[in-house]
């Protein structure tokens, strides 16, 4: 009698529970430790598979061979990180060039009456600002007059030109990683041609129960929900961020902070993809260039950021995350750690990822994995627990004649 395919279950014996589960364990992290290079190349393919197979399947509704819609996918999905990359890189580049610039300008080069540098006039007007309000014991004038006749207009000079290599080299180092983006690629256009066989193999040997999605749509869900979570995240932070920035300088509070606005504000979009440090990043760059701008600038630069941070955490996050992710956030923190420990800044990225995936999976499996019952107690077939011992009565005395 036909009907849906009843979901298996398996049943772990208690001897796997005591010994191969922690033996397993074991090996696979040791083995990942040994060939953790390898080991992070094919998740990340894995990653991406599963991220691009829904669009792979909808193409082939349409009777579109596998191959060639693999291609398609891949090859908009390659240029759409390119263009982004790119007008990233340039924007980034460009600003950091004039902003280089601005700052070897403003320690360096002579103007006004008396002639001075930007840096020397600040001071002085720092300092009257203290004599009139009763602080002339601080001399701010002098120590940083010192101070900048120390450094010296060649070190300015020295210091920016390392800022502005640090970010040409930058691009230069992406380059770098050519070969192991190359792996990433050939490793997942693989594992996208043949994902409806590995989907078929796991539906055969797994079938989902009635009314249930898959594993490998599980995942896929799970990870696509993640991924557009943390894009709309960016772009509402990058989008408040260059906004309140080109604020500010309409109001006055951060000059020429709308001509950087883009540039900061495309940052803290990138960097909020670095979880928990990224809004600190984000922050770091407009704070600092306020802070050399004019000093009082920093301190609206520094509240708008911690107003922008505040709203995220109990608004943006609650609301766009909330659903996407639904892990605990202690196992957030292990697995960020983890990732960290693993393979460094680059297994942090990918560790919420991950994690999101490995979720659904656990859901899946956590449906079909049964352990064996341990018994409570193991005695004999005669039952201690509940009998009471009744003291035995003395036998009743006989009448003697």
């Amino acid at each position: 009698m036909g009907g849906a395919p009843r979901a298996s279950r398996i049943e772990i014996p208690r001897w796997v529970q005591l010994v191969g589960l922690p033996l397993l364990l074991v090996l696979a992290w040791v083995v990942a430790g040994a060939v953790r290079h390898a080991v992070f190349l094919f998740l990340v393919a894995l990653l991406i598979a599963l991220l691009l197979n829904p669009l792979v399947r909808g193409l082939g509704r349409v009777w579109i061979p596998r191959g060639l819609a693999v291609a398609i996918v891949y090859l908009a999905f390659a240029a759409v990180v390119a263009l982004a990359v790119l007008a990233l890189a340039t924007v980034v580049v460009q600003q950091t060039r004039h902003a280089s610039h601005r700052i070897d300008d403003y320690f360096t080069v002579a103007s006004g009456h008396p002639r001075g540098t930007g840096a020397e006039h600040d001071l002085a007007r720092l300092q009257v600002w203290l004599d009139g309000h009763h602080l002339r014991g601080v001399r701010v004038e002098r120590q940083g007059n010192k101070f900048l006749d120390s450094i010296g207009t060649n070190d300015v000079t020295r210091y920016t030109q390392k800022a502005l290599n640090w970010a040409e080299g930058a691009g230069a180092a992406v380059v770098g990683l050519l070969f192991s983006v190359l792996l990433v690629v050939v490793v997942s256009v693989y594992m996208l041609l043949d994902m409806h066989r590995l989907a078929d193999a796991v539906d055969r040997r797994f079938p989902p129960a009635p009314g249930t999605a898959p594993l490998i749509e599980r995942m896929e869900h799970a990870l696509a929900a993640y991924v557009k979570g943390q894009l709309l995240l960016s772009a509402i932070i990058g989008a408040s961020a260059g906004l309140g920035l080109w604020v500010l300088d309409s109001i006055g509070l951060m000059p020429n902070g709308g001509r950087y606005a883009v540039a900061f504000g495309a940052w803290a979009g990138v960097a909020e993809l670095i979880p928990y440090v990224g809004p600190w990043l984000g922050a770091a760059p407009p704070v600092v260039y306020a802070l050399v701008e004019r000093p009082l600038s920093a301190l609206w630069v520094a509240l708008l950021f911690l107003g922008i941070q505040q709203l995220e955490g109990h608004v943006v996050v609650p609301k766009v995350m909330g659903h996407s992710l639904r892990l605990h956030p202690l196992l957030v923190i292990f697995g960020l750690l983890a990732g960290g420990e693993i393979y460094g800044f680059p297994g942090i990225l990918v560790a919420l990822p991950l994690l999101a995936a490995g979720r659904a999976a656990w859901e899946f499996f956590g449906e079909r994995v049964e352990l064996a019952r341990w018994p409570e107690d193991e005695r004999p077939a005669a039952e201690v627990v509940g009998l009471e011992v009744v003291a035995e009565k003395p036998a009743a005395p006989t009448l003697r004649a």
